[in-house]
């Protein structure tokens, strides 16, 4: 596995093995990564709701998949409007761009030296091959102050890898059991959802020897 070059992330662009959307601009291309955007839309987590019982902690329980609610509230920006992220604070935010992989590269999100330097921690992850969609960003405020973020900064960039063997759709799908779960997701659609309910069942029953069964 190599990690691609401002040249060679140029040729994938140019035999489309590589997708932006909208197209890179002259300020996103790096020698070995692409800077991306921030766009318009935020989730803040519920930290607490009004319930017949009264106000009460909301318990963000991943295993409790009875829950049908969501533990975050969406917000849409505007032009010319900001957000601000309070000292602590964990949010999530929608990439700007819709990104398309081919079976042959992968990503890997990093956050931008400057965004660090501010006190923003945002979370590594992997876009896998064939994805094609907009990314959640996490985003945590590991400073004392407030920090203002706007649409359109570059906080993250992405690191191509091109794999040995080019991948299929069918298997680039297949996350273990299961289909992939965030493919196509766009800017208001980011919120999580639940692995399957068999290994979900199995961990609940502390019964982990079981998932270590062989088939």
């Amino acid at each position: 596995m190599s990690i691609l070059t401002r040249p060679a992330i140029l040729q994938k662009i140019t035999a489309q093995e590589l997708k932006i959307e909208p197209e890179l601009d002259e300020y996103q291309l790096q020698p070995a990564s692409i800077d991306l955007r921030i766009g318009w839309s935020f989730y803040i987590p519920y930290i607490w709701k009004f319930t017949d019982k009264g106000r009460v902690a909301v318990v963000a329980d991943y295993m409790d998949y009875s829950t049908t609610h969501e533990n975050f509230q969406l917000v849409k920006l505007k032009p010319e409007q900001y957000f601000e992220i309070l000292p602590g604070e964990m949010i999530l935010a929608s990439s700007l761009e819709k990104v398309t992989l081919s079976g042959k590269l992968c990503g890997v999100l990093h956050a931008r030296s400057s965004a660090s330097r501010r006190g923003l921690a945002i979370e590594s992850g992997v876009v896998n091959p064939h994805y094609s969609g907009h990314l959640t960003i996490p985003i945590t405020n590991q400073s004392h102050h407030v920090l203002k973020i706007y649409p359109g900064e570059r906080l993250c960039q992405m690191v191509l890898h091109e794999l040995q063997t080019d991948m299929s759709t069918e298997d680039a799908q297949m996350h273990g059991l299961d289909a992939s779960k965030y493919d196509s997701a766009t800017p208001y659609g980011l919120t999580s959802k639940l692995d399957s309910h068999a290994e979900l069942d199995i961990l609940r029953s502390g019964n982990l020897d079981q998932l270590k069964k062989k088939t």
